[in-house]
This record gives C-alpha cells, sequence and structure tokens, in this order.
C-alpha cells in the first residue's frame, strides 16, 4: 500500500541551459507532479522533450533553475553537496543505458563501490554484495569481469548495485536501450518484481512495450507533462 504522502514533490519545476554561444535553452518549462512511495512509472517523451532532465532532477543528479522539489516532505533546495551526495548514495539508486561498471573489476566488486562510499564493513560488503548478485541471478558469474558478461548480465551488475544500499528509489534511464528484446524483457521482469516487493522505480523510456511495465506514464512534450495517466 502507497503513503498517503508523497514521496516526492515538485511544483513549478523549471531547468534552463545556456550554451556557449549564450542561446538559452528551456529543457523543462514548469513541471508540477508528485510520486508516492511505491509506484512504477514511465517517463516517456521525443528527443529534447525534457524527460532525462526530468529524471537527473528527480535523482539529484542536477538542481533545478526555478521551483520546489520535496523528498520525504524536505525541501531539496536548502542541502548542502554533501547532503546530497547522502541521498544518492543511501537513498536512490541508478541504472543507466551504458551500465557504467568499471570494466576491470568483477562484478561483485563492482557492486561493492555504493557501500565503500557508505562505509559498510568489509565482511557486509561481500555478505550484502553476493546476496544481491545472487538475486538477479548472477551468482555463478561473480567473479567476471564486465568484457566476459554479457550486455542483459552487466545490466544485472548494474541492477544489483544500485540496490546494494537499499535504496527508496530505482532510476533507470533506457535500461534496455542497449540490449536485445530477450534480455530487455529478462530486466524488466526483475524491475517488475521490485516494484511488487514495493520499491519505488521510475524509468525514462522511448519504447512503449518497455512503458507498458508501468503502472504510470508520464508523457513529456517541450519541457513540460503533455499526458499523465495510470495503466
Amino acid at each position: 500500500m502507497t503513503n498517503k504522502l508523497p514521496l516526492i514533490r515538485l511544483t513549478d519545476i523549471s531547468k534552463h541551459y545556456c550554451t556557449d554561444e549564450l542561446v538559452l535553452t528551456k529543457a523543462l518549462r514548469g513541471v508540477s507532479l508528485e510520486i508516492k512511495s511505491g509506484e512504477f512509472i514511465a517517463i516517456m517523451g521525443p528527443s529534447g522533450s525534457g524527460k532525462s532532465t526530468l529524471m537527473h532532477i528527480l535523482g539529484f543528479l542536477d538542481i533545478p533553475t526555478h521551483g520546489k522539489y520535496k523528498f520525504e516532505g524536505k525541501s531539496v533546495h536548502n542541502l548542502g553537496q554533501d547532503e546530497l551526495a547522502e541521498i544518492r548514495n543511501k537513498k536512490v539508486g541508478f541504472v543507466f543505458q551504458a551500465f557504467n561498471l568499471l570494466p576491470r573489476t568483477s562484478a561483485l566488486e563492482n557492486v561493492k563501490i555504493p557501500m565503500i562510499y557508505a562505509g559498510v564493513s568489509s565482511k557486509d560488503q561481500e555478505t550484502r554484495a553476493t546476496a544481491a548478485l545472487k538475486a538477479v541471478g548472477l551468482e555463478k558469474w561473480m567473479e567476471n569481469h564486465p568484457n566476459q558478461l554479457s550486455g542483459g548480465q552487466q545490466q544485472r551488475v548494474a541492477i544489483a548495485r544500485a540496490l546494494i544500499n537499499k535504496p527508496q528509489v530505482i532510476f533507470a534511464d533506457e535500461p534496455t536501450g542497449n540490449l536485445d528484446s530477450k534480455s530487455g524483457r529478462e530486466i524488466m521482469q526483475i524491475f517488475k518484481k521490485l516494484n511488487e516487493d514495493g520499491n519505488t522505480v521510475i524509468i525514462v523510456t522511448h519504447e512503449k512495450n518497455i512503458a507498458a511495465y508501468a503502472k504510470r506514464i508520464l508523457l513529456l512534450k517541450d519541457g513540460l507533462i503533455h499526458k499523465d495517466h495510470r495503466q
């Protein structure tokens, strides 16, 4: 059951970029949005619609030019860089299209990385990373390096890494973009199971068959939420 109070509340969020040629780009133009704990949301829209910018702001990777962002009822605006870094490490997990794994490091060691920054003991790192890789079906490949794994397996490592500190929200930016159809379906089944287990999942995708796994779809157009519907 979802909480009555929103986990995330955006009020009139705008994001502007200025290029070296002093050209102003308005990536977001006043987005207001509430997300409750336990939701599974897909953010869609054409290229340049602002969907990745929105996810980066939601995930504390970027800050808005204007507007208010509250996470767990607390204003994000006044938080310092150290506080934001702590939220990124402990409250949210990220999965990207490019996997972002360290190439010369085993799957097990890749999954341990967020725990190192969180100050988890070496013994607990080993136990938790092993359990996380088993949960995504990679118990036989834990010592393999990324170049010894398929694309689908690499994304499973990235998901295990994103989950390792038990985040409240999992963000995934085009998580199946580099995968074949079969691997993509397998990855989305993992996200579906994570959501069924109570995790909040927010994905950015341009593929309708991937968005179909979500329970709510936000369609962005020209930096605004054009449609917001549940399915």
